[in-house]
Protein backbone atom coordinates (compact mmCIF):
# COMPACT_ATOMS: atom_id res chain seq x y z
CA UNK A 1 0.00 0.00 0.00
CA UNK A 2 1.28 3.43 -0.73
CA UNK A 3 1.84 6.31 1.80
CA UNK A 4 0.17 9.58 0.24
CA UNK A 5 2.08 12.59 0.63
CA UNK A 6 -0.60 14.13 2.85
CA UNK A 7 0.32 10.89 5.33
CA UNK A 8 4.02 11.38 5.04
CA UNK A 9 3.78 15.30 5.54
CA UNK A 10 1.85 14.65 9.19
CA UNK A 11 4.34 11.81 10.36
CA UNK A 12 7.15 14.90 9.91
CA UNK A 13 5.15 16.92 11.73
CA UNK A 14 4.25 14.77 14.41
CA UNK A 15 8.13 13.31 14.70
CA UNK A 16 9.12 16.80 14.95
CA UNK A 17 6.74 17.86 17.40
CA UNK A 18 7.68 14.88 19.69
CA UNK A 19 11.21 15.80 19.44
CA UNK A 20 10.71 19.23 20.35
CA UNK A 21 8.36 18.13 23.27
CA UNK A 22 10.89 16.10 24.78
CA UNK A 23 13.59 18.95 24.00
CA UNK A 24 11.32 21.29 26.40
CA UNK A 25 10.66 19.27 28.94
CA UNK A 26 14.12 18.47 30.07
CA UNK A 27 17.58 20.62 30.88
CA UNK A 28 19.46 19.30 28.12
CA UNK A 29 19.73 16.41 25.79
CA UNK A 30 21.89 14.98 23.18
CA UNK A 31 20.47 13.34 19.90
CA UNK A 32 21.70 9.83 21.01
CA UNK A 33 18.67 10.28 24.36
CA UNK A 34 16.42 11.38 21.57
CA UNK A 35 16.87 8.19 19.21
CA UNK A 36 16.10 6.27 22.63
CA UNK A 37 13.21 8.19 23.62
CA UNK A 38 11.60 8.33 20.50
CA UNK A 39 12.66 5.23 18.44
CA UNK A 40 13.59 7.21 15.62
CA UNK A 41 17.17 6.12 13.69
CA UNK A 42 20.03 8.39 14.49
CA UNK A 43 19.89 9.81 10.81
CA UNK A 44 15.88 11.20 11.39
CA UNK A 45 17.04 12.51 14.85
CA UNK A 46 20.12 13.84 13.07
CA UNK A 47 17.88 15.74 10.08
CA UNK A 48 15.08 16.41 12.81
CA UNK A 49 17.37 18.48 14.87
CA UNK A 50 19.48 20.56 12.05
CA UNK A 51 15.74 21.51 10.83
CA UNK A 52 14.84 22.78 14.57
CA UNK A 53 18.08 24.39 15.24
CA UNK A 54 17.95 26.04 11.49
CA UNK A 55 14.15 27.45 12.54
CA UNK A 56 15.57 28.78 15.59
CA UNK A 57 13.95 26.64 18.15
CA UNK A 58 16.53 24.75 19.56
CA UNK A 59 20.36 25.49 20.55
CA UNK A 60 23.25 23.52 20.78
CA UNK A 61 25.01 24.21 23.87
CA UNK A 62 28.78 22.64 25.44
CA UNK A 63 29.31 19.36 25.46
CA UNK A 64 27.88 16.61 27.20
CA UNK A 65 29.91 13.96 29.93
CA UNK A 66 32.05 11.64 27.51
CA UNK A 67 30.51 7.59 27.65
CA UNK A 68 33.21 6.49 25.20
CA UNK A 69 34.27 8.31 21.65
CA UNK A 70 32.98 11.55 20.84
CA UNK A 71 31.48 13.52 23.57
CA UNK A 72 27.50 14.79 22.80
CA UNK A 73 26.40 18.17 22.19
CA UNK A 74 23.69 18.68 24.15
CA UNK A 75 20.16 20.68 22.98
CA UNK A 76 17.71 22.83 24.56
CA UNK A 77 14.90 24.75 24.04
CA UNK A 78 15.16 28.32 22.86
CA UNK A 79 12.36 29.64 25.25
CA UNK A 80 12.21 32.94 22.96
CA UNK A 81 11.69 30.76 19.80
CA UNK A 82 7.88 31.36 20.50
CA UNK A 83 5.01 33.05 23.26
CA UNK A 84 1.91 32.39 24.28
CA UNK A 85 -0.50 34.60 26.10
CA UNK A 86 -3.34 33.68 28.67
CA UNK A 87 -5.86 35.06 30.58
CA UNK A 88 -8.32 34.47 33.40
CA UNK A 89 -11.88 36.83 33.18
CA UNK A 90 -13.92 37.32 36.18
CA UNK A 91 -16.42 39.88 37.03
CA UNK A 92 -14.45 42.16 38.94
CA UNK A 93 -10.82 41.75 37.25
CA UNK A 94 -9.30 40.05 34.33
CA UNK A 95 -5.59 38.97 34.58
CA UNK A 96 -3.34 38.02 31.94
CA UNK A 97 0.08 37.84 30.63
CA UNK A 98 2.98 36.17 28.36
CA UNK A 99 4.93 33.85 28.68
CA UNK A 100 7.81 31.86 26.15
CA UNK A 101 7.61 28.16 25.29
CA UNK A 102 9.37 27.17 29.15
CA UNK A 103 6.59 28.99 30.51
CA UNK A 104 8.58 31.74 31.79
CA UNK A 105 6.47 34.99 32.74
CA UNK A 106 7.59 37.87 30.40
CA UNK A 107 4.78 40.28 31.44
CA UNK A 108 1.79 40.22 33.40
CA UNK A 109 -1.70 42.68 33.14
CA UNK A 110 -4.73 42.90 35.48
CA UNK A 111 -7.71 44.96 33.76
CA UNK A 112 -11.17 45.51 34.48
CA UNK A 113 -13.43 44.38 32.10
CA UNK A 114 -17.28 44.53 32.07
CA UNK A 115 -18.93 41.08 31.38
CA UNK A 116 -22.30 41.30 30.86
CA UNK A 117 -22.44 41.50 27.19
CA UNK A 118 -20.16 38.39 26.28
CA UNK A 119 -19.20 39.61 22.41
CA UNK A 120 -18.57 43.44 23.95
CA UNK A 121 -16.00 41.95 26.92
CA UNK A 122 -14.50 38.96 24.52
CA UNK A 123 -13.84 42.53 21.73
CA UNK A 124 -12.10 45.03 24.75
CA UNK A 125 -10.14 41.82 25.58
CA UNK A 126 -8.41 40.87 22.43
CA UNK A 127 -7.87 44.87 22.30
CA UNK A 128 -6.16 44.44 25.73
CA UNK A 129 -4.44 41.54 24.27
CA UNK A 130 -3.11 43.32 21.16
CA UNK A 131 -1.86 46.42 23.15
CA UNK A 132 -0.08 43.83 25.27
CA UNK A 133 1.60 42.31 23.09
CA UNK A 134 2.70 45.25 20.96
CA UNK A 135 4.41 47.02 24.19
CA UNK A 136 6.35 44.19 24.98
CA UNK A 137 7.61 44.33 21.24
CA UNK A 138 6.55 40.51 20.66
CA UNK A 139 6.78 39.58 16.94
CA UNK A 140 2.82 38.98 16.23
CA UNK A 141 4.27 35.66 13.85
CA UNK A 142 5.88 34.55 17.41
CA UNK A 143 2.82 34.78 19.06
CA UNK A 144 2.00 30.62 18.70
CA UNK A 145 -1.73 30.74 20.71
CA UNK A 146 -3.90 32.29 22.94
CA UNK A 147 -5.54 30.25 26.42
CA UNK A 148 -8.28 31.72 28.10
CA UNK A 149 -10.08 30.73 31.94
CA UNK A 150 -13.48 30.82 32.52
CA UNK A 151 -16.18 30.43 35.30
CA UNK A 152 -18.95 28.36 34.60
CA UNK A 153 -20.50 25.62 33.37
CA UNK A 154 -18.00 25.07 30.33
CA UNK A 155 -19.36 21.98 27.44
CA UNK A 156 -15.75 20.39 26.45
CA UNK A 157 -17.46 18.73 23.70
CA UNK A 158 -18.85 21.87 21.82
CA UNK A 159 -17.09 24.53 23.64
CA UNK A 160 -19.75 26.33 24.69
CA UNK A 161 -20.23 28.06 28.19
CA UNK A 162 -23.59 26.77 28.65
CA UNK A 163 -24.32 29.24 31.70
CA UNK A 164 -21.67 31.46 33.97
CA UNK A 165 -23.46 33.46 36.24
CA UNK A 166 -20.43 34.68 37.81
CA UNK A 167 -19.92 36.82 34.58
CA UNK A 168 -23.53 38.08 34.31
CA UNK A 169 -27.08 36.84 33.30
CA UNK A 170 -25.99 36.92 29.37
CA UNK A 171 -23.78 34.30 29.50
CA UNK A 172 -25.67 31.26 28.60
CA UNK A 173 -24.90 29.11 25.10
CA UNK A 174 -22.12 31.42 24.27
CA UNK A 175 -19.85 29.56 21.45
CA UNK A 176 -17.11 31.12 22.92
CA UNK A 177 -14.24 29.63 21.19
CA UNK A 178 -15.65 30.51 17.79
CA UNK A 179 -16.83 33.95 19.59
CA UNK A 180 -13.06 34.82 20.16
CA UNK A 181 -11.73 33.71 16.88
CA UNK A 182 -14.22 36.65 15.27
CA UNK A 183 -11.32 39.18 17.06
CA UNK A 184 -7.71 37.10 17.68
CA UNK A 185 -6.20 35.57 14.66
CA UNK A 186 -4.77 32.72 16.42
CA UNK A 187 -5.02 29.32 17.85
CA UNK A 188 -7.27 29.54 21.04
CA UNK A 189 -7.70 26.99 23.97
CA UNK A 190 -9.88 27.74 26.38
CA UNK A 191 -10.64 26.30 30.14
CA UNK A 192 -12.43 26.06 33.14
CA UNK A 193 -11.02 28.58 35.81
CA UNK A 194 -10.69 26.17 38.36
CA UNK A 195 -8.82 23.37 35.95
CA UNK A 196 -6.53 26.35 34.40
CA UNK A 197 -5.22 26.79 38.06
CA UNK A 198 -5.00 23.46 39.16
CA UNK A 199 -2.70 22.43 35.69
CA UNK A 200 -0.83 25.99 36.79
CA UNK A 201 -0.48 24.33 40.62
CA UNK A 202 0.70 21.03 39.01
CA UNK A 203 3.39 22.51 37.07
CA UNK A 204 4.92 24.50 39.37
CA UNK A 205 7.95 23.92 41.65
CA UNK A 206 7.82 20.34 42.74
CA UNK A 207 4.46 19.68 42.25
CA UNK A 208 5.36 18.76 38.71
CA UNK A 209 5.06 14.78 40.49
CA UNK A 210 2.04 15.15 42.18
CA UNK A 211 -0.58 13.38 40.32
CA UNK A 212 -3.52 13.38 42.62
CA UNK A 213 -4.41 16.47 43.48
CA UNK A 214 -7.40 19.31 43.86
CA UNK A 215 -7.37 22.91 43.39
CA UNK A 216 -10.28 24.94 45.21
CA UNK A 217 -10.65 28.66 43.87
CA UNK A 218 -12.18 30.48 46.81
CA UNK A 219 -13.50 34.08 44.98
CA UNK A 220 -16.74 35.37 43.03
CA UNK A 221 -17.86 31.65 42.85
CA UNK A 222 -16.26 28.41 44.22
CA UNK A 223 -14.84 25.89 42.34
CA UNK A 224 -12.19 22.90 42.09
CA UNK A 225 -10.19 21.25 39.54
CA UNK A 226 -9.35 17.81 39.68
CA UNK A 227 -6.16 16.07 39.01
CA UNK A 228 -6.05 12.60 38.68
CA UNK A 229 -3.84 10.52 37.15
CA UNK A 230 -1.37 13.19 36.52
CA UNK A 231 -4.48 14.73 34.06
CA UNK A 232 -7.58 16.94 34.42
CA UNK A 233 -10.67 15.45 35.15
CA UNK A 234 -13.18 16.87 33.26
CA UNK A 235 -16.04 14.26 33.93
CA UNK A 236 -18.98 13.68 30.90
CA UNK A 237 -18.99 16.87 29.86
CA UNK A 238 -16.31 19.23 31.58
CA UNK A 239 -18.98 20.19 34.77
CA UNK A 240 -16.76 17.96 36.89
CA UNK A 241 -15.56 20.33 40.22
CA UNK A 242 -18.87 22.73 40.92
CA UNK A 243 -18.34 21.94 44.31
CA UNK A 244 -19.20 25.52 44.98
CA UNK A 245 -23.36 24.08 44.86
CA UNK A 246 -22.60 21.68 47.78
CA UNK A 247 -25.75 22.26 49.61
CA UNK A 248 -24.70 23.33 53.47
CA UNK A 249 -27.55 25.10 55.07
CA UNK A 250 -30.79 23.35 54.10
CA UNK A 251 -33.17 26.29 53.00
CA UNK A 252 -30.71 28.82 53.13
CA UNK A 253 -30.09 31.70 50.74
CA UNK A 254 -31.24 31.21 47.20
CA UNK A 255 -28.31 30.35 45.06
CA UNK A 256 -27.99 31.20 41.39
CA UNK A 257 -28.44 27.80 40.24
CA UNK A 258 -31.81 27.54 41.81
CA UNK A 259 -31.05 25.64 45.18
CA UNK A 260 -31.01 27.00 48.54
CA UNK A 261 -27.83 26.90 51.17
CA UNK A 262 -25.00 26.23 48.64
CA UNK A 263 -21.38 26.89 49.81
CA UNK A 264 -21.35 30.26 47.28
CA UNK A 265 -24.75 31.67 49.22
CA UNK A 266 -22.78 31.73 52.03
CA UNK A 267 -18.85 31.97 51.26
CA UNK A 268 -18.09 33.37 47.64
CA UNK A 269 -17.04 37.15 47.66
CA UNK A 270 -20.17 38.35 47.04
CA UNK A 271 -22.35 36.86 49.74
CA UNK A 272 -19.40 38.01 52.23
CA UNK A 273 -19.68 41.16 51.12
CA UNK A 274 -23.70 41.52 51.17
CA UNK A 275 -23.43 40.19 54.37
CA UNK A 276 -20.77 42.41 56.16
CA UNK A 277 -22.73 45.34 54.45
CA UNK A 278 -26.20 44.21 55.97
CA UNK A 279 -24.18 43.85 59.44
CA UNK A 280 -22.11 46.35 60.05
CA UNK A 281 -24.78 49.03 60.59
CA UNK A 282 -25.95 46.63 63.75
CA UNK A 283 -22.54 45.81 64.83
CA UNK A 284 -22.03 47.78 67.94
CA UNK A 285 -18.66 47.02 69.29
CA UNK A 286 -15.23 49.06 67.95
CA UNK A 287 -13.99 47.75 65.29
CA UNK A 288 -11.99 48.68 62.19
CA UNK A 289 -14.14 47.03 59.59
CA UNK A 290 -17.27 49.01 61.29
CA UNK A 291 -15.03 52.22 61.00
CA UNK A 292 -14.22 51.89 57.17
CA UNK A 293 -18.08 50.85 56.67
CA UNK A 294 -18.89 54.51 58.36
CA UNK A 295 -16.34 56.67 56.51
CA UNK A 296 -16.71 54.88 53.46
CA UNK A 297 -20.87 53.98 53.23
CA UNK A 298 -19.99 50.20 52.22
CA UNK A 299 -17.14 47.59 52.28
CA UNK A 300 -15.25 45.40 49.91
CA UNK A 301 -14.03 42.21 50.33
CA UNK A 302 -10.51 44.00 50.62
CA UNK A 303 -11.46 45.69 53.64
CA UNK A 304 -12.55 42.10 55.07
CA UNK A 305 -9.07 40.74 54.08
CA UNK A 306 -7.32 43.55 55.60
CA UNK A 307 -8.86 43.72 59.17
CA UNK A 308 -9.17 39.88 59.36
CA UNK A 309 -5.83 39.06 61.22
CA UNK A 310 -7.30 41.35 63.62
CA UNK A 311 -8.22 39.50 66.91
CA UNK A 312 -11.99 39.59 67.69
CA UNK A 313 -12.93 41.57 64.67
CA UNK A 314 -15.99 41.25 62.93
CA UNK A 315 -13.91 40.44 59.54
CA UNK A 316 -11.88 37.40 61.61
CA UNK A 317 -15.26 36.08 63.30
CA UNK A 318 -16.56 36.27 59.91
CA UNK A 319 -13.80 34.58 58.23
CA UNK A 320 -13.52 32.17 60.46
CA UNK A 321 -17.07 30.97 59.75
CA UNK A 322 -16.23 30.78 56.27
CA UNK A 323 -13.37 28.40 56.74
CA UNK A 324 -15.18 26.26 58.78
CA UNK A 325 -17.82 26.01 55.70
CA UNK A 326 -15.30 25.46 53.27
CA UNK A 327 -13.09 22.71 55.63
CA UNK A 328 -17.12 20.40 55.11
CA UNK A 329 -16.81 20.74 51.28
CA UNK A 330 -12.93 20.21 51.17
CA UNK A 331 -13.48 16.94 53.43
CA UNK A 332 -16.35 15.67 51.10
CA UNK A 333 -13.24 16.93 48.42
CA UNK A 334 -10.98 14.04 50.40
CA UNK A 335 -13.49 11.65 50.82
CA UNK A 336 -14.27 11.35 47.62
CA UNK A 337 -10.56 11.65 45.71
CA UNK A 338 -8.50 10.88 48.17
CA UNK A 339 -5.98 13.38 46.93
CA UNK A 340 -2.12 13.74 47.61
CA UNK A 341 -2.68 17.03 47.91
CA UNK A 342 -5.59 20.11 48.36
CA UNK A 343 -4.57 23.68 47.13
CA UNK A 344 -6.89 26.45 48.45
CA UNK A 345 -6.60 29.89 45.43
CA UNK A 346 -8.80 32.71 44.76
CA UNK A 347 -8.84 36.19 46.73
CA UNK A 348 -10.04 34.95 50.11
CA UNK A 349 -6.55 32.85 50.69
CA UNK A 350 -5.88 36.21 51.40
CA UNK A 351 -7.22 35.69 54.80
CA UNK A 352 -4.37 33.46 55.50
CA UNK A 353 -4.55 31.55 59.08
CA UNK A 354 -7.44 32.92 59.96
CA UNK A 355 -9.47 31.27 57.18
CA UNK A 356 -6.53 28.06 57.23
CA UNK A 357 -7.06 27.47 60.77
CA UNK A 358 -10.73 26.82 61.13
CA UNK A 359 -10.83 25.35 57.46
CA UNK A 360 -8.10 22.30 58.70
CA UNK A 361 -10.20 21.71 61.75
CA UNK A 362 -13.06 21.45 59.78
CA UNK A 363 -11.41 18.98 57.64
CA UNK A 364 -10.14 17.37 60.64
CA UNK A 365 -13.18 17.26 62.25
CA UNK A 366 -15.52 15.75 58.51
CA UNK A 367 -12.96 14.14 56.31
CA UNK A 368 -12.50 9.85 56.87
CA UNK A 369 -9.47 10.29 59.23
CA UNK A 370 -7.15 7.98 57.78
CA UNK A 371 -7.69 9.88 54.61
CA UNK A 372 -7.30 13.71 55.99
CA UNK A 373 -4.45 12.71 57.71
CA UNK A 374 -2.46 11.89 54.22
CA UNK A 375 -3.67 14.76 52.80
CA UNK A 376 -2.09 17.88 53.11
CA UNK A 377 -4.38 21.42 52.59
CA UNK A 378 -2.77 24.31 52.07
CA UNK A 379 -2.65 27.27 50.41
CA UNK A 380 -1.47 27.60 46.49
CA UNK A 381 1.68 29.76 45.79
CA UNK A 382 1.04 30.84 42.78
CA UNK A 383 -2.08 33.68 44.58
CA UNK A 384 -4.65 34.99 42.28
CA UNK A 385 -2.36 34.83 39.69
CA UNK A 386 -2.84 30.90 39.24
CA UNK A 387 -6.03 30.99 36.41
CA UNK A 388 -4.03 33.08 33.88
CA UNK A 389 -0.91 30.91 34.25
CA UNK A 390 -2.81 27.90 33.89
CA UNK A 391 -4.21 29.19 30.42
CA UNK A 392 -0.99 29.67 29.38
CA UNK A 393 0.24 26.01 30.08
CA UNK A 394 -3.13 24.81 28.64
CA UNK A 395 -1.75 26.56 25.53
CA UNK A 396 1.29 25.54 25.32
CA UNK A 397 0.87 21.66 25.62
CA UNK A 398 -2.04 22.00 23.24
CA UNK A 399 0.70 23.33 20.79
CA UNK A 400 2.78 19.82 21.56
CA UNK A 401 0.48 17.65 20.24
CA UNK A 402 -1.22 16.80 17.33
CA UNK A 403 -4.30 18.44 17.74
CA UNK A 404 -1.85 22.01 17.80
CA UNK A 405 0.37 20.57 14.56
CA UNK A 406 -1.79 22.56 12.16
CA UNK A 407 -0.09 25.88 14.47
CA UNK A 408 3.60 24.47 14.73
CA UNK A 409 3.37 23.06 11.05
CA UNK A 410 3.83 27.07 9.95
CA UNK A 411 6.90 27.19 12.18
CA UNK A 412 8.89 24.17 12.28
CA UNK A 413 9.07 22.55 8.99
Amino acid sequence: MEVGVGNLVNVKIANRIKVLDIIRNRPSVSRKELALATGLTPAAITGIVRGLVNKGFVNEVGLGAPNGGRPPINLVLNPESGFVVGAEITNKKTVMGIVNLKSQVITTREILIETNEPEESVRKLAVEINSMVNKVEIPWEKLLAVGFAFPGLLDIRSMEIKRSPNLGKNWRNVPIVKLIKKYIDRPIVVEHNANAAALATKTYGLNREVDHMVYVNLGEGISAGVVMNGKIAYGYSGFLGEVGHTVIMENGPLCNCGNRGCLETLCAVPALVRRANRELPLYEKKDSLKYAWQEKGKINIEDIIASATEDNSYSQKLVNQVGWYIGIMVAGIINFYNPEKVYLGGVLTGAGDSLLKPLLKSVRNHAFPEMAEMTSVEISPLGEEAGYYGACISAINKLFTMEGSETMSLVIL
